[in-house]
């Protein structure tokens, strides 16, 4: 598992944001966000972790769970780490038009079949 500022980090990035920018969309200062993804504040509070998830548009029990929070037991759900390409999928799935969703599907599609038919040769 990825350290909690790993993930927020490689999240940030994936997704185009700046520090700024989440300073801007959260109200949680620049440098604070630094530290988080530097690992020097490792057991930020659940309401912070809140704020980053919606932003970040990834799981909030991600981040949960990165940062200590919340344990995986025998009782509970395993949380999976999302991909880079999940998150991604993710942040941009509520800017997309129904044909662009669309599109993105076809596209899926080729590659897929392209892939199966580069195989037969």
């Amino acid at each position: 598992m990825e350290t909690l500022g790993k993930t927020l980090k490689s999240t940030r990035e994936n997704v185009s944001l700046t520090l700024r920018d989440v300073e801007i969309a959260t109200g949680i200062s620049n440098a604070y966000l630094s530290q988080l993804e530097n690992d020097k504040i490792k057991k930020p509070s659940a309401s912070i972790l809140y704020k980053l998830a919606n932003v970040y548009k990834i799981d909030l029990n991600v981040l949960l769970y990165a940062s200590g929070i919340i344990d995986k037991n025998e009782n509970s759900e395993v949380i999976k780490q999302q991909s880079l390409l999940e998150r991604e999928i993710a942040f941009y799935k509520d800017k997309l038009s129904e044909d662009e969703e669309r599109e993105i599907v076809d596209f899926i599609k080729f590659l897929r079949y392209k892939k199966s038919n580069d195989a037969t040769f």
